[in-house]
């Protein structure tokens, strides 16, 4: 068994996953578009005018860790409740780095400081609203 996250950016993912390339090295192992779709058009899905070159669908991995997502429905108005994605990194600085680059644009949630379970742990939401948990695993 395997769960995996499957991120809706709602007419965003394009530019959610270069993001994510830029700040995390994320590499894309697949990406369709709505245009690509051989059962049904856009207009069939419901999806605004437009959608065609939306993402219908990708995957993508960070370090070991595959994700998928797609622009749902297209709408621009992207909502990420109840539940955040933890990010290990190897040391403080990487930590510096990581919540730096994923709060720009974002919001902090709770700063990047030492904890009594980390030498370095963070919470912040990118741009995106997809939030984040950064830490530094304890010797």
């Amino acid at each position: 068994m395997q769960i995996q996250p499957y991120l809706f950016f709602d007419g965003r993912a394009e530019e959610a996953v270069d993001f994510y390339k830029k700040v995390l090295g994320a590499k894309v192992e697949a990406l369709m578009r709505f245009s690509e779709n051989p059962d049904a058009s856009c207009e069939a899905m419901g999806l605004p005018p437009g959608s065609e070159n939306k993402v219908m669908h990708m995957s993508f991995k960070i370090g070991d860790t595959e994700l998928m997502g797609s622009d749902g429905r297209c709408l621009g108005q992207p909502v990420f409740q109840g539940f955040a994605l933890t990010i290990t990194v190897p040391d403080a600085a990487e930590a510096d780095r990581t919540f730096a680059a994923l709060g720009e644009g974002g919001q902090v949630q709770m700063p990047l400081g030492k904890t009594f379970f980390s030498p370095r742990f963070g919470m912040v939401a990118d741009r995106f609203g997809v939030s984040w948990m950064v830490i530094v695993a304890p010797a």
